[in-house]
């Protein structure tokens, strides 16, 4: 026997024993739900189609999990506007097991899903009421793992910048003379600096300057190799 449901504005075919992913409905795991929008039963005798709903007709199933679709990216780009938007989209899912197909009135079995025990409050009270007996903690504060602004909105410096004249970093696409007197300041000043930049590097220079992923972006690592390496043959 199999059914012709509607569920969040689409139709399924189902039978029993057979999961199947729909829009979110409302539940915990191992919950029982029940579609009433049976537009058709069939597989035992003569099929039954509804004029919308097979009236007396009802599909249960149960509730195995709460889940999400596939990430969706959506991409909007105005032509000659300089305007685009990325935007990426997860649908909510609920994977059912259908149980039972009803006819002729009857009512599935509903149940809940067994609730989690509470824990008591007699340990909570017990330890409130202990004594404590800690020493106090004499432990230095752990350094910081990034470096704090300066009052000028400038990171303090993350490398050490090496002997020598600066290299022209404004040749790296995305890099302007603010950009470029910012990464002086950081300690940033030869290609071969950039070209060997590892993730943790780049991690650091995005929190200190607010990059918002610009480096990968643009791809700076290959372009500082390229020009490390033009400087070299020159």
């Amino acid at each position: 026997m199999f059914a012709v449901i509607k569920t969040g504005g689409k139709q399924y075919r189902v039978a029993a024993d057979q999961t199947l992913e729909v829009e979110k409905l409302a539940g915990d795991a191992g919950d029982t739900i029940v579609f009433d929008k049976v537009l058709m039963v069939a597989g035992d005798g003569e099929p039954m189609v509804g004029a919308p709903n097979v009236e007396g007709a009802s599909v249960a199933g149960e509730i195995v999990e709460q889940t999400r679709g596939p990430k969706i990216i959506i991409f909007k780009k105005r032509r000659r506007k300089n305007s685009r938007r990325k935007n990426g989209h997860r649908q909510d899912l609920t994977l059912v097991r259908i149980t039972d197909i009803l006819t002729g009135g009857k009512k599935p079995t509903v149940k809940k899903a067994k609730a989690a025990p509470e824990k008591s409050g007699k340990p909570e009270k017990a330890k409130a009421a202990a004594p404590k007996t800690e020493a106090p903690k004499t432990e230095a504060p752990k350094a910081a793992t990034k470096p704090a602004p300066k009052a000028s909105g400038v990171a303090a410096p993350l490398f050490t910048a090496p002997a020598g004249e600066p290299d022209d970093l404004k040749k790296i696409s995305g890099v302007g003379p603010v950009i470029e007197k910012k990464l002086h300041a950081l300690g940033i000043t030869q290609y071969e600096q950039v070209a060997a930049f590892t993730a943790d590097d780049i991690a650091n220079v995005d929190d200190a300057l607010a990059f918002k992923g610009r480096i990968e972006r643009d791809d700076w690592l290959a372009q500082a190799k390229t020009l490390a390496a033009e400087k070299k043959e020159g």
